[in-house]
């Protein structure tokens, strides 16, 4: 089996990755002595991007490419958008449950501080994998190199952080409101993983209808339902009148982390994120739309 090794920007950007991510995960395991689920999330994070990169190095090392059972065009650039979201995760999570009020002997904190900065470089990393990756005017390319693509990522990558904060503790469960504004984040989540999996599976082709003309439609209907999400869930949760609190908290301070009402903060937050991520989605698929016809 032949190996073949191009120097390229590409190549470097992903070994630079490979590095950064190992050196992370690997400085939190031995010495940053991490004693909540989410110092696992964070391991998680940083070895699931190392794989990851491992794995399409590997690939396109030994020329495979024509042999995974998925469309190479579509994978490594969704993987490297998802490490890139991954990793910043970290990167931001990391310090806030780790380094944040730390009392801990001052070599246990240095390994940590450590991991953060390694954390960040490979956000870095990955991110300019996902740049140098990106289809360009005129390319021909896969749908998740171009914009709608990578969009797509973010939308569900935004939707399962929602989901992490408003499952522990449960929030949405005090009024039906909330309810709604959960159900709006499952269906659009579901739909675009969907998406993402057809397109990495290479799959489109077998659908009954149009994929581009699917993806206007459900852009569009995706963004009806944010807005009105992000209208709901801060009424519900920070107006009085409906039993909200616009106040934070003064336990919040002092709590490691974040406390429910940094929570339900972060999730009207992210719903508004999610609405501007699926109306710039909503452009570019009319856009392509009109273009293929």
């Amino acid at each position: 089996m032949a190996i073949t090794l191009h120097s390229s920007p590409l190549l470097w950007t992903r070994l630079a990755a490979l590095a950064f991510s190992c050196v992370a995960f690997s400085v939190a395991v031995h010495g940053a002595r991490l004693f909540h689920g989410t110092g696992d999330w964070c391991i998680f994070c940083w070895a699931f991007s190392f794989a990851g990169s491992l794995l399409v190095i590997l690939v396109e090392l030994f020329g495979l490419q024509t042999r995974a059972p998925v469309s190479w065009k579509n994978f490594p650039i969704t993987f490297a958008c998802y490490a890139a979201l991954l990793c910043l995760s970290a990167s931001i999570i990391f310090p806030l449950y780790f380094l944040k009020g730390s009392t801990g002997p001052s070599t246990i904190r240095d390994y940590r501080i450590v991991a953060t900065v390694f954390s960040c470089l490979a956000t870095i990393a990955y991110m300019s994998e996902v740049s140098i990756s990106k289809a360009r005017p005129g390319e021909v390319a896969g749908y998740m190199a171009t914009a709608p693509g990578l969009l797509k990522v973010c939308e569900t990558f935004v939707a399962c952080i929602i989901f992490v904060f408003v499952s522990d503790p449960v929030l949405y469960d005090r009024h039906d409101a909330l309810k709604y504004c959960m159900s709006v984040y499952c269906i659009c989540f579901i739909l675009s993983a969907a998406i993402i999996l057809l397109c990495v599976g290479e799959c489109t082709s077998c659908l009954p209808f149009p994929f581009a003309r699917f993806l206007s439609a459900y852009a569009m209907l995706a963004v009806v339902l944010y807005l009105s999400a992000t209208i709901i869930w801060p009424i519900f949760n920070f107006d009085p009148k409906h039993g909200g609190n616009k106040n934070r908290p003064h336990n919040c301070s002092t709590d490691v982390g974040l406390c429910t009402w940094d929570k339900l903060m972060a999730v009207a937050v992210l719903t508004a994120v999610n609405f501007i991520l699926y109306l710039a989605d909503l452009i570019y698929s009319t856009r392509l739309v009109f273009v293929n016809a």
